[in-house]
């Protein structure tokens, strides 16, 4: 006789980084049903399609809290019917980049340029700058980012900034031949990436990635996204610590937030947080103009107290810079 054999079938495994992204919420219906959230708010979402659509990881989904139309995860992605009243002062390019990218480069400073190196992102936040910029005209990858390779090369920076979109949708295929040809630049010595991935796909931060990273010549810098404590779970903190061994530094920098973290003790606690994940904090924006993100704006006098008593209460180390960006300045602004 001869004795059965048990045959299991395989583990399922965990979806890749890819189809989280495929699988996030766009309709802003499911997301409100996902979250419960009462009636009365509902009547405030905006429904009706546009160049800006919702755009949310259901990871990211799952750290909000339920029945809260106010949770401050979810006002950074949910399409409010406010976005589409005209407000003075507020336009669709309100650091005045469109007049001045070429190929998907930009140099608005001394010694570093910028490449919009995607159009993708992993989430869309409301109160993006960029939510209305044309990246069909302004991608760096056209023509394997050669237009933006021989632009640097002529102008001889020191950085280069990977922006996007968010750099780290591309493929790491992609990025391991965008970084060699970055290496061929001579003048070259930096590396920036500004990326949301982490917090919104921390899967994206895979061991490829990783060696990537490790290997390139370039002092490669990671500035992550984060505005709210809530958004440091602890898949995002194992995500933040493979970077931090894999890059030079990893830095955060965040907006200012109306109903989100305009608060010393949101603020605070996400400072300690990121420290926790070893993360500096960096920048403290003050609201980029942007039409549709009105809602969002925090007066730089409130601004100013509230990292006045930061550094009350924490390191300096820990205490991030407010800043403005000014067009047609050659850095960001301090506000004092």
């Amino acid at each position: 006789m001869v004795a059965s054999i048990e045959t299991r079938a395989p583990a399922s495994r965990p979806p890749s980084w890819a189809q989280q992204l495929r699988d996030a919420v766009r309709d802003p219906t499911e997301l409100a049903d996902l979250l419960d959230l009462p009636a009365a708010a509902r009547t405030r979402i905006d429904r009706l399609p546009g160049t800006f659509p919702l755009l949310a990881p259901r990871s990211f989904v799952a750290r909000m809290r339920k029945g809260d139309p106010d949770d401050p995860l979810l006002r950074q992605v949910l399409p409010l019917s406010v976005e589409t009243e005209p407000v003075p002062g507020f336009t669709a390019d309100p650091l005045g980049e469109q007049a001045i990218a070429a190929a998907g480069y930009l140099q608005k400073y001394r010694g570093r340029a910028l490449l919009i190196a995607s159009a993708a992102c992993p989430v869309h936040c409301r109160y993006c700058f960029r939510r209305a910029f044309p990246y069909s005209a302004q991608l760096a990858a056209r023509a394997d980012f050669t237009g933006a390779i021989e632009a640097l090369r002529a102008s001889r920076v020191g950085e280069v900034i990977l922006s996007g979109g968010d750099p780290l949708s591309l493929s790491n295929r992609r990025l391991a031949n965008l970084l060699d040809r970055l290496e061929s630049v001579a003048t070259l010595r930096t590396v920036r990436i500004h990326t949301r991935f982490p917090v919104m796909l921390p899967d994206r931060v895979d061991r490829e990635l990783a060696a990537l990273l490790e290997r390139t010549r370039l002092k490669t810098v990671v500035v992550v996204h984060t505005n709210h404590p809530n958004e440091l779970g602890d898949d995002v903190a194992a995500a933040l610590e493979t970077l931090r061994r894999s890059a030079r530094f990893v830095l955060n920098q965040s907006v200012l937030l109306h109903g989100v973290n305009d608060s010393a003790d949101v603020l605070a606690e996400l400072s300690e947080r990121l420290f926790a994940c070893n993360v500096l904090p960096y920048y403290l924006h003050l609201l980029d103009a942007v039409a549709g993100a009105a809602h969002f704006a925090v007066d730089a006098e409130v601004g100013t107290q509230l990292v006045a008593e930061l550094r009350a209460r924490l390191p300096g180390y820990l205490v991030p810079r407010l800043v403005r960006e000014i067009p047609g300045k050659l850095s960001k602004t301090p506000i004092r």
